[in-house]
């Protein structure tokens, strides 16, 4: 992680605590981080949630009902990147990552980019995950 990365994360992780303290929800916290960080959906969640890619990571293969390849850091940044750059994650790592965050999976992108699935997927991504 970039030392201007790392120095963001642990801004977000203070103001973070500082808002749930205060009884914000996760939801909340992102949309207040995304006024001073100019990020995807994806990554103000990740941020939001006060972890780091590895813990995301270790976090997701807990969760996880696959054997092999299942999410590496590399990928995650991908799907933080996305759409500019990197991939779009698919429907099963976005309900996982929505698990971690604690959160529905069509929070985690914008609308722009929700419109990008079909229209039986994005059904799916506005059910609440429990």
């Amino acid at each position: 992680m970039s030392g201007t990365g790392y120095q963001t994360l642990l801004d977000c992780r203070r103001r973070s605590r500082y808002l749930r303290q205060h009884g914000f929800s996760i939801d909340q916290i992102a949309v207040i981080l995304a006024l001073d960080h100019p990020a995807t959906p994806l990554r103000l969640y990740r941020h939001a949630a006060g972890l780091t890619a590895a813990q995301v990571v270790t976090a997701f293969h807990h969760l996880s009902d696959t054997t092999g390849a299942g999410l590496r850091e590399s990928r995650l940044y991908e799907h933080e990147n996305w759409p500019e750059t990197g991939r779009r994650p698919s429907l099963y790592t976005l309900r996982l990552l929505a698990r971690i965050y604690g959160t529905q999976p069509s929070h985690l992108l914008t609308p722009a980019m929700l419109a990008t699935y079909t229209p039986r997927d994005q059904q799916a991504l506005h059910r609440t995950v429990g």
